[in-house]
Order: C-alpha cells, then structure tokens, then sequence
C-alpha cells in the first residue's frame, strides 16, 4: 500500500474520511462536516508550515490519512507535535493506520521534532493499544473534558519521544 504526501486533488477522499469520523465516531470532537474547499485550505496552511500531510491509497483511492501539527502555538513548544490519523472505515483493521503512524513518526523526527503527542478518546481501545505498540506511553487522563453525540467524553494523552537530545537546539 503506497503512502505519499497529499495533493489538492485528495481533498475531496479527505473530506469523506473526516466527515465519516465526524459523524459516526468520538474520533474527532467536531458535530460540522466538511467540504473539499475546507480541506484544500486545510492542506494549504499545513504544507505552508511544513508540516506533511500523506495518505495511503489503494489503487487510485485514498483509503487513509495522517497528519501533524503544532501541538500547543507557543514558542515553547516548537519541538513537540500533535498527530491525527484517519482511515476509511472499510479499511480499518488492515494495518493502514499502523503505516501511517510509522511514516508519520519518520516525518517528525526528519524535521527535528522531539516528542510526537497523540490525544485520544479514552474508550478508543484500539488507537490506544495501536499507541502503545508503538512506543508511545501514557501521560494522562483528563475526564469529561469534551462532549459529543449528547455525552461526556475523556481524553487520554500519549505521548512519544523522537530522540534523544537532552538539550533543545539553540537556533530551532
């Protein structure tokens, strides 16, 4: 299964992926679906920072993406990022979102990152364990912090570190 970094014309497969998310699943904390415009300015402003974008597709469609960005926009922040990964759900369970992750966490750490920060639904299990098998560990538990489909949700951070610099660069 091919992944490569996303281009203007897989917006609209984005689009059905995010909005599948959005409306069956506590995967994203959004009630709004999206349209290919959204995602085409979405990707603009994630490339214009430097950050990739890829999806893995089967034949010609796009059948999963992943993603990383700022995780909080202070300064101070600048090494650490924040993932999200999404596959098609007639795809799930193949190993897609594991092969995003991984070329994900290559991405990062190609750019200089140093911790990569995933936040996930607490009842997520298999995100969670998918986490845990690949390295990431537990840094906390935030109860009800968020609310869809007429509940309260919790939230669990994982988090992994990308090297082993015991010191920040001085420039970056």
């Amino acid at each position: 299964m091919p992944i490569r970094h996303a281009t203007a014309q897989d917006c609209a497969a984005i689009a059905t992926i995010y909005n599948h998310a959005v409306l069956h699943t506590n995967a994203i904390w959004n009630e709004a679906t999206v349209d290919d415009e959204n995602r085409r300015n979405w990707l603009s402003h994630r490339q214009a920072a430097g950050y990739p974008v890829r999806v893995a597709v089967e034949g010609t469609q796009v059948i999963g993406y992943a993603t990383f960005g700022d995780w909080r926009s202070f300064e101070g922040f600048r090494h650490t990022v924040e993932h999200s990964v999404y596959v098609h759900p007639d795809h799930q369970g193949k190993g897609i979102g594991k092969a995003l992750m991984l070329t994900l966490i290559d991405d990062a750490k190609q750019i200089g990152k140093h911790v990569m920060v995933a936040a996930i639904e607490s009842q997520n299990h298999g995100s969670i364990h998918l986490h845990r098998r690949l390295g990431f560990t537990l840094t906390a538990q935030m109860p009800q912090v968020g609310t869809k489909f007429g509940r309260w949700l919790d939230l669990t951070f994982m988090q992994l570190q990308l090297d082993h610099r015991t010191q920040p660069d001085a420039c970056s």
